[in-house]
C-alpha cells in the first residue's frame, strides 16, 4: 500500500483506496490500468492554451480610473479558454457556471480569421470555428492573440488525424 498522487486533484492518496477522499476521483481503476494511461497520454497532450489578448480590452483598460471597466475586462477574459490538444479542440466558457465544448479536428469544417486594421497592428483577431457535427455549429472566439498561428495549429492537427 503506497501513497500516490491523485491524477485529478494532485493530493496524496493510498493506492488501495477506491476513490480520492478530497475529489472523489476513482483512483483504484486508474492504478489497475497503467497501460491505458500511458497510451492515452500522447492523445491528451496539451499543445496550446489560448486566452483573449489584453489588447482586445484596450478601451476598458484605457479608462483605468474607473474601477468597473477593468473588472469587466478581467471577467470577460477569464471566462473564455481555447485549448488545442493533439486529438481535440476544447472551448471552455464561464467563470462561475461552466460550458465545455469539445471538437474533433476531423469534424472542423472551416476556421475563419477576422482582423480589423488596429487588431492586425497589435496581433489579435477573431476566430470562427465551423463544424460538421451539428447544423449551424459555429463558435466565435474574439480577441485571440496570433489567430493565424492558432488556425494553422488546428489545421495541422486536422491533417495529422
Amino acid at each position: 500500500m503506497a501513497l500516490i498522487n491523485c491524477p485529478d486533484c494532485g493530493k496524496e492518496v493510498s493506492s488501495a483506496a477506491k476513490a480520492c477522499p478530497s475529489c472523489g476521483f476513482p483512483v483504484a481503476e486508474k492504478v489497475a490500468q497503467p497501460d491505458a494511461a500511458v497510451s492515452g497520454a500522447k492523445e491528451s497532450e496539451l499543445l496550446a492554451e489560448v486566452r483573449p489578448s489584453w489588447w482586445k480590452f484596450f478601451w476598458h483598460l484605457f479608462f483605468f480610473f474607473l474601477i468597473v471597466p477593468p473588472l469587466i475586462a478581467w471577467y470577460r477574459r477569464a471566462s473564455l479558454v481555447l485549448r488545442v490538444f493533439s486529438g481535440r479542440v476544447t472551448i471552455e466558457r464561464g467563470v462561475f457556471s461552466k460550458c465545455y465544448q469539445d471538437y474533433l479536428p476531423r469534424d472542423i469544417r472551416s476556421i475563419d480569421v477576422d482582423q480589423s486594421f488596429l487588431a492586425r497592428m497589435v496581433g489579435i483577431g477573431d476566430i470562427t470555428i465551423s463544424t460538421a457535427a451539428t447544423v449551424e455549429a459555429a463558435e466565435k472566439i474574439e480577441g485571440i492573440p496570433d489567430p493565424k498561428g492558432i488556425r494553422e495549429l488546428i489545421l495541422k492537427q486536422r491533417g495529422s488525424a
